[in-house]
């Protein structure tokens, strides 16, 4: 099954600081038929408007993946961790038994990002955060595991889950597959660009729910830069 989620579909909000749109229900958007695809629970696009951001507030038993697409953002939390994430680059905490974090565009330009959540295989260790940066130039026409909750992905990092997310870039007219598995759940989401599977057109900020398919394959039909979940 392949299932296209147009960028117009998705709920959100737009707080004027805050442009927030919602792949599932999130916050005041509920949608029952989109809750959660397997265990990724949240993917929320959000444009953060300059010196502006989200102030301190908690979180637990969750495993966040932020994938920067524009300009930077700037996390603070209650382990003492600070660090700015530039575009490309990932960062992700593990709330585990309870963490407290800001971030903020501090940048003088419009910040973009993707909030990933995933519901985490074990509770009760303690929280953590980590970012990396992950040059465009390793994923030219191939996959690259951003985090992981698999042990053999040794450049990836640690989530506390069982999924993956990868990120990778695709020239126009270049195809690229994904072994996922008929047990297995995809979700896709173009950064930029636009891109086929099979006969489902997606373009850049669509959602593209994917299952019982042995491997993925993914043509680009404009430059694309694509993020993956592979889900349980």
């Amino acid at each position: 099954m392949i299932e296209l989620r147009p960028f117009e579909s998705l709920g959100g909000d737009n707080h004027g600081w805050l442009d927030a749109k919602h792949h599932f229900s999130f916050a005041n958007y509920q949608d029952p038929q989109r809750i959660h695809w397997g265990n990724l629970r949240v993917w929320n696009d959000d444009t953060i408007q300059p010196h502006t951001g989200f102030p301190p507030h908690p979180h637990r038993d969750m495993e966040i993946i932020t994938y920067v697409r524009k300009g930077a953002i700037t996390h603070e939390d209650s382990l003492g961790n600070k660090g700015r994430t530039e575009a490309g680059d990932v960062q992700v905490m593990s709330a585990g038994t309870g963490i407290r974090h800001s971030e903020y565009n501090r940048e003088d330009e419009v910040t973009q990002i993707f909030q990933i959540w995933i519901i985490p295989t074990r509770e009760g260790d303690a929280p953590a955060w980590g970012a990396k940066p992950f040059p465009k130039g390793d994923r030219a026409g191939n996959f690259v595991t951003l985090a992981s909750g698999y042990d053999n992905d040794d450049d990836a990092l640690p989530i506390r889950t069982n999924a993956r997310v990868l990120g990778a870039t695709i020239r126009a007219g270049d195809t690229v597959e994904y072994p996922i598995g008929r047990d297995r759940k995809a979700y896709l989401v173009p950064a930029t660009g636009a891109i086929r599977i099979d006969d489902v057109e997606a373009k850049a900020r669509d959602g593209v729910a994917i299952s019982d398919l042995d491997t993925i394959r993914i043509t680009a039909i404009e430059d694309s830069e694509i993020v993956l979940v592979d889900a349980a």
